[in-house]
């Protein structure tokens, strides 16, 4: 009897579930898509926009400040058709090597004597304003990456009741409320209240997970008078993901409030940045990051100002709760899609290519999308890791760099030469599918995913741009003079179409615009108009 309650119970949860995902998908309707409302390039450019991640985890350079390298790059990245450059995290951090998101002081760009240096990891304050400026000057935009969740490295300790809960379950108090002592006071003594006057102490945060007097690690809620405990509009994983790590800050405090948004329309205003990047939003209020994308829209000249956010979750049906949450106020990685890739980089020729955006949310809702294939995240050694391997990286890309939904995002580790991650043959591919973008991919498209191993898919073209038809595949045992993708490229009747990355290979368009492609023995194959056949 009781394995059949069990059974009713788990099926009634399924159906619940399903039911909840197809209201949402429904109520999303109402909901409109944020990327077209957003700057995504320079004004008025035709050009296919484009992202890049300018970094890697431990991303330094042997020669120069990491600000420097930026600037030096720039035209490089301009002429590759880039349109945007996402930058780390610019901020003071708790060490002189720390990334930024251990975010110490958010008001120092690396103009104070702070945490053992003057400089940030990235360089020096002037040094981040003479990148942003070259980038602007090669027509490209920069995003912030705002780290908003936490702070760290604070500058004395203080005593305070808390209660300590479980970690898989943050509602469920596991010891009664004591005394502790954590690193919460923020004085920022070297800045001396410049641009901001506001110090930080326990009233403005509400978790730590370090108790000093007990030597005790843990996630302990802080709970004086004047602390509502974790916000419930965060996301409900481990019952309440409010804490993620360090000092987790109070977004409902209106101190905290006031001194994020000055800071939002500060950083913009200094660096001429078009937007952010929103790290770790399922852990923040998300009235309070609803509030703060509006607000900073709400200056003259930022009406497009772009935000993407970080929802780590490869489940489409925990994403879609969010983006209607944000009314097309902020787009969104595609983490469900990034985590098809990974899957069929390990499965190799028992993946079925056909379903590779499956489940995506480039497929669901493309206006919504930022397409990546990796990031610093995903790393091999890092908490996200799930690195997307070589024998799959290329196609990976051409499906976010050459499709016409989405809008894509580029990894610095994919593109140049690191100690970490790089791979010679996918940067030399990226580099030539980054250009395959920026001149081909353009205008309608079909899609040819009939075959499990082998699908393609033609973009047909526009008034100035001649389109292009690309094949994939993940099988090196596939026999390419018989394992074609008959596909029809329109009004080209009687060309011959070019392989973009050997002349020497050539397919013969019919009269109907029907042409019999191949993919390549590397699994991604371009093929482009060259003229007319005998």
């Amino acid at each position: 009897m009781d394995s059949y309650i069990m059974y009713f119970i788990r099926l009634s949860t399924s159906i619940y579930r399903q039911f909840r995902y197809w209201l949402d998908c429904f109520l999303l309707k109402w909901v409109p898509s944020s990327l077209p409302t957003m700057q995504l390039g320079p004004n008025g450019s035709s050009q296919n926009p484009t992202m890049v991640q300018f970094f890697t985890w431990d991303a330094r350079h042997p020669d120069m400040s990491w600000w420097e390298h930026l600037a030096k790059e720039a035209p490089q990245l301009a002429a590759l058709g880039f349109t945007q450059i996402w930058l780390p995290p610019p901020n003071k951090a708790m060490e002189p090597t720390g990334r930024g998101y251990d975010a110490y002081d958010l008001w120092d760009l690396g103009e104070f004597d702070q945490k053992g240096s003057v400089t940030t990891r990235w360089g020096t304050k002037e040094e981040l304003l003479r990148a942003c400026d070259a980038a602007r000057q090669c027509d490209m935009n920069v995003i912030i990456d705002a780290v908003l969740n936490h702070k760290l490295g604070a500058d004395r300790q203080e005593t305070f009741p808390a209660v300590r809960v479980d970690p898989l379950n943050r509602l469920k108090d596991i010891e009664n409320e004591r005394p502790v002592k954590g690193w919460t006071a923020f004085d920022f003594a070297g800045r001396l209240g410049k641009y901001s006057s506001m110090q930080w102490n326990f009233n403005h945060f509400t978790g730590l997970d370090w108790d000093e007097l007990a030597q005790t690690k843990g996630v302990f809620r802080i709970s004086s008078e004047r602390h509502k405990g974790w916000s419930k509009w965060v996301d409900n994983e481990n019952g309440n993901y409010d804490y993620l790590l360090g000092i987790d800050i109070d977004h409902r405090h209106p101190e905290v409030q006031n001194d994020l948004f000055s800071w939002a329309s500060w950083i913009l205003d200094t660096t001429g940045a078009c937007g952010f990047r929103l790290d770790a939003i399922k852990h923040m209020d998300r009235r309070f990051l609803l509030e703060f994308i509006q607000r900073s829209r709400n200056h003259h000249g930022r009406k497009q100002l772009f935000a993407v956010s970080e929802y780590w979750s490869a489940n489409l049906h925990l994403l879609i709760p969010y983006v209607r949450a944000f009314r097309g106020q902020t787009s969104f990685f595609d983490v469900p899609l990034h985590e098809n890739f990974f899957r069929a980089s390990k499965a190799g020729a028992s993946y079925d290519l056909r379903t590779i955006l499956d489940g995506s949310l480039v497929k669901l809702r493309p206006g919504d999308a930022v397409t990546f294939v990796d990031n610093h995240d995903t790393q091999v050694g890092q908490s996200l890791e799930s690195w997307v391997d070589t024998n799959f990286k290329a196609q990976a890309y051409a499906l976010i760099l050459l499709r016409c939904h989405g809008y894509p995002c580029v990894f610095y580790g994919d593109l140049y030469p690191n100690d970490e991650c790089f791979d010679e043959g996918t940067s030399r591919t990226l580099k030539q599918l980054l250009l395959a973008r920026k001149s081909f991919a353009y205008g309608p498209m079909v899609d040819y995913f009939e075959h499990r191993n082998c699908i393609g898919f033609v973009r047909m073209g526009d008034s100035n741009h001649a389109g292009c038809a690309v094949v994939l595949s993940n099988d090196p045992k596939l026999d390419l003079s018989t394992s074609k993708v008959r596909m029809n490229v329109g009004s080209h009747h009687g060309t011959t179409f070019r392989s973009l990355f050997d002349g020497n290979r050539t397919v013969p368009i019919d009269h109907d615009g029907w042409g019999a492609f191949p993919s390549s023995e590397d699994g991604v194959e371009i093929w482009i108009k060259t003229g007319k056949h005998q």
